[in-house]
């Protein structure tokens, strides 16, 4: 008699086959995902760490642009509400070959808004003509503690 087939463990029984088709299964539907995210544009809804990974930038609350007379960017800052939310994204755009000019002043303003105490978010990007502005908004959610749920 043979030992292999009158063992348990022997041969390839129908466990492990329905193990590999588990596994077959998991990866096709892992490999799937990214597809799925490709095709919509956004992540999958119960997939938490994907929408972490993407920043958000919120619509504005107010805007700054500096003009001749009027307030610095920290003077503005100052007269805002203070919210931990607000994060101070700074917008230059450059013309061909103003990018070194472009990252000066973004830098300029981005160390004012630092220096009181503001969370600075910089994008620089090529443009029909050279202009800087700040954008402040509420990007992240304010949560009531009682149930978790945003306001």
């Amino acid at each position: 008699m043979n030992s292999a087939a009158s063992s348990p463990r022997g041969g390839s029984g129908w466990q492990l086959i329905l193990a590999d088709l588990a596994l077959i299964l998991f990866l096709l539907t892992l490999s799937a995902l990214p597809a799925a995210e490709a095709e919509s544009g956004e992540p999958p809804a119960d997939n938490t760490a994907l929408a972490v990974l993407r920043p958000e930038v919120a619509p504005a609350q107010a805007l700054f642009r500096a003009v001749p007379g009027g307030p610095s960017l920290g003077a503005w800052l100052a007269a805002q509400s203070p919210d931990p939310r607000a994060t101070l994204t700074i917008f230059a755009t450059h013309s061909k070959g103003g990018d070194a000019a472009a990252w000066a002043r973004a830098q300029a303003l981005a160390d004012e808004a630092r220096a009181g105490g503001t969370r600075v978010r910089t994008i620089i990007t090529t443009g029909a003509a050279a202009d800087v502005y700040a954008s402040l908004a509420y990007d992240e959610k304010i949560t009531d503690g009682a149930d978790g749920a945003g306001l």
